[in-house]
């Protein structure tokens, strides 16, 4: 049972106000929308709560790997953080905007802190046309049999983003099985020479409205090329062409030359997370 009657664990028969929720912000929501395509809302191993108001639904969590507030005021807020506080932790991260994402930091870190990281200030970015460089002819998608070439390079990026490597628990069974997905759906790019991965972009969350790139890396013996500009130029074309009308995605602010690359290339801030990584 629930402590507090404003939150309930939302299902299948909420997905028409779920759905109307996340469409108010297409490129903000995306994440959560497209897990909620892909799992279900109550599917894929996590849970939806949702926050109530005279019978309304207002604002919703999601609470899965990544916990993610979704047009949460502080009433939401303190609703959400004192269920959570009641569950536990679970998630390895908290991810979303930055006022309702701090706040509700604020009100669990005694039951749920510390953090490992903080990432306070995390502008979120978007185009929605060509982009403003000449795209690199030679990023393509990842083909099947190029896996093993592709997930050292996705280990290195996740390492070096989020300063622990993604296969310390099972060896990097996950992590693999996650990239090999996005190889198999065509969501994976690269640019590789001789078996080495020059650069390389995913677009991990889809829906109709908008997708959002991750894992941009170039190899550490190749930067200042330009490759990260001509390789970004030519995964916006694809998904452009391909796969939702609006490409977003999100960086941290202290990343001088990423932040440098995406204004290049045409990107433009329309809004700001904050991350708390565990």
């Amino acid at each position: 049972m629930l402590r507090t009657s404003a939150v309930r664990i939302l299902g299948e028969r909420d997905r028409e106000a779920v759905s109307a929720l996340l469409d108010t912000d297409p490129v903000g929501n995306v994440f959560v929308a497209s897990r909620l395509m892909t799992t279900g809302i109550s599917g894929g191993g996590a849970e939806v709560w949702g926050h109530t108001e005279r019978g309304r639904l207002t604002a919703l969590c999601y609470s899965g790997a990544n916990l993610v507030p979704v047009n949460a005021g502080p009433a939401a807020v303190r609703s959400f953080a004192d269920h959570a506080r009641w569950r536990g932790r679970r998630c390895s991260s908290i991810v979303g905007p930055v006022e309702a994402v701090n706040d509700f930091w604020q009100q669990v870190t005694p039951a749920w802190g510390p953090a490992r990281v903080i990432r306070a200030s995390q502008p979120v970015l978007e185009i929605d046309g060509p982009p403003e460089v000449a795209p690199d002819p030679l990023v393509r998608r990842v083909r099947i049999h190029e896996i093993n070439t592709l997930v050292p390079a996705c280990v290195a990026m996740f390492t070096e983003e989020v300063g622990v490597p993604p296969d310390s628990g099972d060896g990097g069974a996950l992590y693999r099985a996650r990239v090999e997905e996005l190889v198999r759906t065509g969501r994976a790019f690269a640019r590789i020479e001789d078996g080495r991965v020059v650069f390389k972009a995913e677009i991990g969350a889809v829906t109709r409205h908008a997708c959002q790139v991750q894992g941009v890396w170039v190899h550490p013996d190749l930067r200042g090329r330009g490759h990260s500009s001509a390789g970004m130029a030519a995964v916006v074309n694809y998904a452009l062409a391909e796969i939702a009308p609006r490409v977003t995605l999100y960086v941290n602010d202290f990343n001088a030359p990423a932040r440098a690359t995406y204004q290049r290339v045409g990107f433009r801030q329309v809004g700001e997370v904050m991350s708390v990584l565990f």
